[in-house]
């Protein structure tokens, strides 16, 4: 395979950068491109097809949203969803202006375009209009730490997790209304990921949650399995996602998963999660009273969701970028 210039820029701990990183460690031949500019910077495209055009590279890929402009190379992008335009409180102006004037066209001059799931391809072609076999679903993958064997987080208590960010779109409020609701605050606590931002303070206040909810900051790769394994279930209501990585990750990791019924998240757990409307408070609220109460059901939800979760691997994603891969500029 001709040599391919890969975007590095969009490796760390995050969605896309741990999607990065599984890419990045597959394919050892691909030349890294790592400068201290954003990928996401506004004038990026033009920046990158300038420094591209000075290295005289014929291929590009990024694992993020990003393409190069004014460059006359092949290259293959990743668009993971369009939350950016679905999600009101993650969209402005700029991000708007953005997908029309450079990801839009991007989409018909890229040779393909990777995404995550099914639903996002078809949300994709909906508003790029590119051709169909231009956007190319290639999944995402779950692998170690995330596994059912392992050491588990001990806080001395029983609890819930939430593994995410505080954005409008993970209905925190609703997730918190519900717990407050459900009868297992006292007996059984929420921890979250990340510190508390002055609106979810603020609500769970509101709420007298303040002894139930704890926050444990970030966590590493490692710290995080063991939050999962350690967790009665995960709790991941949220109203838009474009794959959903944390239900799969806690699925991998033996732990049973309510989740929403909208958007990719069904196709991602399949009939191995407890699905509710994230629009209903009473919806969430009767889940967190099943998995507190039924150990019958957890369990059945624990022997599904490692089956699902097993069907998931990066090598199988790894396998489809290839295929990508050797087929730009053909």
């Amino acid at each position: 395979m001709t040599a391919v210039i890969f975007d590095a820029r969009w490796l760390g701990d995050h969605g896309i950068g741990r999607f990065a990183h599984q890419v990045y460690r597959s394919f050892p031949d691909l030349t890294p491109f790592n400068v201290k500019r954003r990928p996401f910077h506004p004038f990026d495209p033009w920046l990158l097809g300038s420094a591209l055009r000075g290295l005289h590279a014929e291929r590009y890929f990024s694992p993020g949203y990003n393409s190069p402009a004014a460059w006359n190379g092949h290259f293959v992008f990743t668009l993971h969803d369009l939350n950016h335009l679905k999600v009101t409180d993650n969209s402005n102006a700029l991000k708007r202006a953005y997908y029309q004037y450079v990801i839009k066209p991007a989409c018909h001059r890229a040779d393909f375009v990777l995404t995550i799931s099914e639903y996002a391809r078809n949300e994709i072609l909906d508003w790029s209009k590119a051709g169909t076999d231009r956007i190319v679903n290639v999944g995402n993958g779950v692998g170690l730490p995330f596994c059912s064997e392992g050491a588990r987080f001990q806080p001395g208590f029983p609890y819930f997790v939430y593994v995410g960010s505080q954005k409008a779109n993970k209905n925190l409020p609703r997730l918190l209304e519900a717990y407050a609701q459900s009868g297992a605050k006292g007996e059984i606590r929420l921890v979250m990921t990340g510190a508390p931002e002055a609106p979810l303070s603020l609500e769970i206040q509101r709420l007298g949650l303040s002894q139930d909810v704890v926050f444990v900051g970030s966590r590493t790769t490692e710290e995080l399995a063991e939050l999962y394994r350690g967790a009665l279930a995960l709790m991941f209501p949220s109203l838009y996602e474009g794959f959903g990585m944390p239900p799969l990750e806690a699925m991998a990791c033996g732990t049973p998963v309510l989740t929403s019924n909208v958007c990719a998240i069904p196709e991602t757990v399949g009939d191995a999660a407890l699905l509710i409307d994230p629009r209903s408070t009473e919806q969430i609220a009767d889940g967190i009273r099943r998995l507190a109460n039924d150990s019958a059901l957890r369990a059945n939800l624990r022997e599904k969701g490692l089956l699902r979760a097993a069907e998931s691997s990066w090598e199988k994603t790894a396998v489809r970028i290839k295929e990508i891969l050797q087929a730009m500029g053909k």
